[in-house]
């Protein structure tokens, strides 16, 4: 039996983690980014921020727009705009997919989770999904609590 070695290349750069509260997530697709020099750099430091950011497709190719990356600080002629956009790498097969579903189906494009695979490229998780009401997230509020409690009660009990 040989056991999976951790890679040091792969990590987590930025997480969405409010998008499950906001949203149904309907279903999950990989993509590539084309980044500068200097923003791969700020990523190794982790300066990444997509919290308030969208994938859209536009001229038949996706977008990510307002996605932070911090300025590299060593990069000062040649660095790079923190908000600028930036282009997804999706097969073609997958891009009409989302066009589809964003334009025929009313969906929004997500990101989730940006980070560096096992060969230490950039990649960024994006998902296909369909907003919340009010009370939808107050129902999802009151499961995970009820979920908390429960595993806390198994916990005492045994």
């Amino acid at each position: 039996m040989t056991q999976k070695k951790h890679d040091p290349n792969s990590k987590v750069i930025a997480e969405n983690r409010r998008a499950r509260f906001d949203y149904f997530i309907e279903d999950d697709l990989e993509c590539g980014i084309v980044l500068m020099g200097s923003e791969v750099k700020s990523l190794r430091e982790g300066g990444a921020n997509i919290a308030e950011s969208y994938a859209s497709v536009e001229e038949n190719e996706l977008w990510l727009i307002n996605g932070a990356i911090a300025p590299y600080a060593q990069a000062k002629t040649w660095g790079h705009e923190e908000r600028r956009k930036r282009k997804l790498l999706v097969s073609r097969k997958e891009l009409a997919k989302l066009w589809a579903a964003t334009a025929k189906q009313g969906m929004t494009l997500v990101p989730l989770v940006m980070y560096f695979n096992d060969r230490g490229m950039v990649k960024l998780k994006i998902g296909i999904a369909k907003g919340k009401k009010n009370h939808d997230k107050r129902e999802t509020a009151a499961k995970r609590d009820w979920d908390r409690q429960k595993r806390r009660l198994l916990k005492e009990q045994g």
